[in-house]
């Protein structure tokens, strides 16, 4: 897993990062307890029912990734939520529960031709919940883009794209990853730090498990090199490394993200906090899986849902940063 080039491109970060510090003996530590948690196989379930359409779960997916992102209120810190079928929803899940009742009202939001034209109002009636989403006309240039490039080049559909690529992330150039961080640029999220390029393909990743996730366990598809997935860079993860000890920030970081100040894209804080989350779930990735012989091994991204589960909707303050990529 480690010649992934997610991984590679993290470690000179890391390595010299000023801002964030990862706590190696804490890695081992929660290793030492959390190698015996039980983490689920997947099974291809989800929080709603989509159906057993693959080419529709495809479109689903990586449409949904388009979208992944920004769920809190950068002015006052209010996360986005939704009520659906008698429950609050909240962050990404909340998104889920949107996309659940636009299928019921029949708008095809997972077609290109829709998407290429969908305009403010559309959008803003598919998310309505406690507060308008954040980011909304980010949102709608976004889907107008990638909406644009579906109908152009392949019939509307992301299941056509997918199609095209290789089953896998790395494949000489026709990996699904290398072609959908290339000939999407909503995806293309990497940074410079100190003249170097970092990938972090978060979003990316992300669609690609989802995929994984749903396809897989009914025999539709799947990716021949999930090992290589890393952990998804985002605002919850590195909360959860914090509270457990593994990332130590600097007293100025620590009081900026406590006082929910904006950390800046492409700053130093920001790529030094998501490269090392990248990073510290790689390492327990492996300690934990040395704890598990005779076990199936765990895969980065099952130990980043770990975190994320339990701290998405945590009351620890989490880094705000107002991008489009997480």
């Amino acid at each position: 897993m480690w010649q992934s080039g997610v991984l590679k491109s993290v470690i000179p970060v890391v390595e010299s990062a000023t801002l964030v510090h990862v706590n190696e003996q804490k890695i081992d530590e929660v290793a030492d307890w959390m190698a015996y948690e039980e983490f689920a196989k997947p099974d291809g379930s989800s929080l709603f029912d989509f159906g057993n359409d693959p080419d529709f779960l495809m479109d689903l997916t990586l449409v949904t990734n388009v979208l992944n992102f920004a769920f809190t209120n950068f002015a006052t810190g209010v996360k986005f939520e939704t009520e659906y079928m008698g429950k609050t929803y909240s962050d990404s899940e909340a998104m889920g529960a949107c996309f659940h009742r636009t299928i019921k009202e029949g708008i095809p939001f997972f077609d290109g031709h829709y998407l290429a034209n969908i305009t403010r109002e559309q959008l803003a009636h598919i998310f309505s919940g406690n507060i308008e989403i954040p980011m909304l006309e980010e949102r709608v240039a976004l889907l107008r883009e990638v909406g644009e490039k579906l109908v152009a080049s392949y019939g509307g559909k992301f299941h056509t794209f997918v199609r095209d690529c290789a089953p896998r992330l790395y494949a000489d150039g026709n990996g699904l990853l290398e072609r959908l961080v290339t000939e999407f640029p909503r995806f293309e999220d990497v940074s410079d730090y100190n003249g170097k390029k970092v990938e972090i393909y978060k979003l990316a990743q992300l669609g690609i498990w989802g995929m994984h996730l749903a396809l897989s366990p009914r025999g539709a598809w799947a990716l021949e090199d999930a090992h290589m997935l890393t952990a998804f860079a985002d605002y919850i993860v590195p909360v959860g490394l914090r509270v457990t000890g593994i990332f130590e920030y600097t007293p100025e970081l620590e009081a900026q993200i406590n006082s929910l100040t904006e950390v800046k894209r492409d700053s130093i804080a920001e790529i030094e906090l998501r490269a090392s989350s990248i990073y510290s779930i790689a390492k327990l990735t492996d300690a934990i899986n040395a704890r598990r012989p005779g076990l199936t091994p765990l895969l980065q991204p099952q130990v980043d849902f770990r975190f994320w589960k339990a701290y998405h909707a945590t009351h620890w303050p989490h880094h705000l940063t107002k991008t489009i990529m997480y």
